[in-house]
């Protein structure tokens, strides 16, 4: 039983389609047997959940770890409802929200037997929300808003922030934000890169770099009567014919990142009911990055012009029959109450209902700039899906107003490099994110200086003032209205970004996999306690 805590009173679930389940299928779980699934990576860059951002690590460790709290196993799909892992129930936040006080479950060991308390709770998110020096912290730019963190007993865990916000529990339900020892990580903090210890629902049994990580059941694991399973095997596997492969064969039961529409296709045809498939909208969207500090990007006529050319409303449809993309949206992961409607997408350069309307307006704006029949480069990553097949689509979009461009494909490494080196006319890049949080996912659109990881170049306080008023409004109606303003000014004012349709994920599964249910991240519902096999 999870104790649950809705984010906000008006919240929507994302509808999650699933295909091909067999009718009536068993639905009293069956204990043991072994998981074999797929990890589409050579092998993850460490198992520090705390310093990465790749799912390699999330497949390969959440199922030996705890957190504070997360998103439903039973309904992942959820984009604002948290349950409890480590804590008895969710708290009502005091001192006007700016205080949330956690009781810690008593009943929890590590592996190696030792208990685990409140103490360990709180050094592990000190850690994460005031890293030390020399220990890195991937996602501490989502903790802004917390003041302290007090543990003043071993059963109380103490955030005390420094303004009410609503993206403070999504950002605490972040899936990688394992609970660690306190004694290890203040012993030595990099312990938790190339070791395993936790108190998850399995423990750690062995590890081939780049071969396979095992697990097996957990039997002092807290929430009673799972796991369900008796061991897991995870396969790295970078190549996706292998996976592919695998899952025909009946070698691996499933694979959880995701795969194209051509997969699911081949896959569903030979295998028929012997796989399932559940399919997402994914909180995670190819965006387009033109370069400010180059001209004529420089130019908000010019910008606005390359998002005018594009026909999201028609090449959505398109492109998700050969590539990992379906849904159109804005700044705001469409499942959830911030996001924009139709009609309000519908009011913003690029999203416009009529294409012949909207490329007119397009051609017009390049002539006023000076800029008819600009060439120029696209930067994209050396990834098939989606980045080339969105890539591509764009590149023949723009054709339609007169404009050459050249897609330039490189390795990760050099598509960073240049990116970071401000080295690009236009690129094309992702914004992907785990718990759907609007507040903080919709910081990808801010300047550099005030959020790194964007590459556009530009200055802009406006764009500030906006985002700083929509993240501390508390009020859903007005918070959503910030947003609108924040998203209008973003993409259709300055044109800092243009947002492309978001991803789709599809993930199959052997038919006797049962328990596991998608959400819209590949980062969420990963420690497969809830997991079992029907034969």
């Amino acid at each position: 039983m999870y104790v649950r805590s809705g984010l906000m009173a008006a919240g929507l679930g994302l509808a999650v389609a699933i295909a091909a389940v067999p009718a009536g299928a068993q639905t009293t779980p069956k204990r043991g047997g072994t998981l074999t699934y797929m990890i589409p990576a050579d092998a993850p860059p460490s198992f520090d959940g705390h310093r990465e951002t790749t799912y390699a690590t999330v497949h390969a460790g959440a199922p030996f770890y705890s957190v504070l709290i997360r998103v439903p196993p039973d309904n992942p799909a959820s984009t604002t409802e948290f349950v409890c892992d480590l804590c008895t129930e969710m708290p009502r936040p005091t001192d006007g929200g700016k205080t949330y006080t956690f009781k810690i479950r008593p009943d929890v060991k590590f592996h190696d037997g030792a208990k685990l308390t409140a103490q360990d709770v709180a050094t592990s998110w000190n850690y994460i929300v005031f890293p030390p020096k020399g220990v890195t912290s991937a996602r501490v730019s989502y903790y802004e808003m917390v003041d302290k963190i007090e543990a003043p007993d071993d059963a109380t865990v103490i955030f005390r922030l420094k303004r009410a916000t609503t993206a403070f529990l999504p950002a605490l339900a972040d899936p990688f934000s394992w609970i660690y020892k306190k004694e290890t990580l203040e012993k030595d903090p990099h312990w938790y890169e190339k070791n395993i210890l936790g108190s998850g629902p399995f423990k750690f049994a062995g590890y081939e770099v780049g071969q396979v990580i095992k697990g097996v059941r957990n039997p002092d694991y807290y929430h009673k009567g799972l796991p369900l399973l008796d061991a897991i095997e995870g396969i790295f596997a970078d190549k996706q014919s292998v996976r592919v492969e695998a899952l025909r064969g009946d070698r691996a039961a499933i694979e959880f990142r995701g795969l194209p529409p051509s997969a699911r296709d081949q896959l569903v045809k030979e295998a028929g009911k012997d796989v399932v498939v559940q399919d997402s909208d994914w909180n995670c969207g190819n965006i387009l990055t033109p370069n400010q500090k180059k001209k004529p990007f420089d130019d908000v006529r010019v910008r606005k012009a390359l998002a005018l050319a594009i026909d999201q409303w028609a090449g959505a449809p398109a492109l998700s029959k050969i590539a990992n993309v379906r849904t159109v949206g804005g700044i705001v992961f469409p499942g959830s109450p911030l996001a924009a409607t139709k009609e309000e997408l519908q009011q913003i350069a690029g999203f416009w209902p009529d294409i012949n309307k909207s490329r007119e307006e397009a051609k017009r704006l390049l002539k006023e700039a000076g800029a008819e029949g600009l060439k120029f480069e696209l930067l994209n990553r050396n990834v098939d899906q989606p980045y080339k097949y969105v890539g591509t689509w764009a590149v023949a979009e723009w054709k339609k107003i007169g404009l050459n461009v050249e897609q330039k494909v490189v390795p990760t490494g050099p598509w960073f490099s240049n990116m970071r080196a401000g080295t690009f006319d236009v690129a094309m890049e992702a914004n992907c994110q785990s718990v759907v949080n609007p507040v903080l996912d919709t910081g990808k659109y801010l300047p550099h200086t005030v959020y790194p990881e964007n590459y556009g170049g530009f200055e802009d306080p406006k764009s500030i003032e906006l985002y700083e008023a929509m993240q501390i409004e508390t009020d859903p109606a007005k918070q959503r209205a910030e947003m609108r303003a924040y998203e209008k000014h973003t993409l259709d004012t300055m044109v800092h970004e243009i947002v492309l349709p978001y991803w789709y994920r599809i993930v199959l599964a052997r038919s006797y996999v049962k328990g596991w249910k998608i959400s819209p991240s590949h980062y969420l519902n990963q420690d497969l306690a809830n997991v079992w096999l029907d034969k």
